[in-house]
């Protein structure tokens, strides 16, 4: 499949959905797989390897138990975006948890995808969460236990990027009580 998407005839004939009808559809589609919404395609979720889940757990409560009042972190839950509904692995956002009962946040103040075998795409994600105007986006490079970290969002784009390794401690320029060090997502 992935072969004939190279095509740009057949690319450019890929029929996209909005973000109110992808809201249309079943949770799962017909093969009873979990999707989301990427730049009007559905894209259906890889299943997690023992690597990621661990990794995203681990980053998730150390994000959770650092945030002030009046940030959330979310876990794997939709953020409604202009034309697209990712489920990053972890989201920090302005509000409560009442906030989101009747509908998904629009923005974030830091995004965090765990990148085991969806390195590529993780890395286009930067672009769509730039252009919703969410200050910093981590990627982290779970088998290279490493932490891609995108920030400076100036006209839906980030201006900087940069790569921490393990000993050193990625600070959020968005939300400073959101410190840690690198290692710290790796350790067994």
């Amino acid at each position: 499949m992935p072969e004939l998407l190279d095509i740009p005839e057949v690319r450019a004939r890929v029929s996209r959905l909005s973000v109110d009808e992808y809201h249309r559809l079943d949770e799962f589609n017909e093969n009873h797989r979990r999707t989301e919404l990427i730049r009007g395609i559905v894209i259906e979720k890889m299943s997690k390897s023992p690597l990621h889940s661990a990794v995203a757990k681990r980053l998730y409560d150390l994000i959770a138990r650092s945030l002030p009042q009046g940030l959330v972190a979310r876990r794997e839950d939709p953020l409604t975006l202009k034309d697209s509904e990712p489920e990053p692995d972890v989201a920090v956002v302005s509000g409560s948890e009442a906030d989101f009962f009747k509908q998904h946040p629009q923005t974030a103040e830091l995004v965090f995808e765990v990148a085991v075998r969806s390195v590529a795409l993780d890395r286009e994600n930067a672009s769509l969460y730039a252009e919703a105007g969410i200050k910093e986006y981590c990627v982290v490079l779970a088998q290279q236990q490493q932490l891609e970290v995108y920030c400076r969002v100036d006209k839906g784009r980030y201006l900087d990027k940069k790569i921490l390794v393990a000993q050193e401690v990625f600070q959020s320029l968005a939300v400073p009580s959101v410190r840690f060090r690198v290692d710290e997502l790796f350790r067994a």
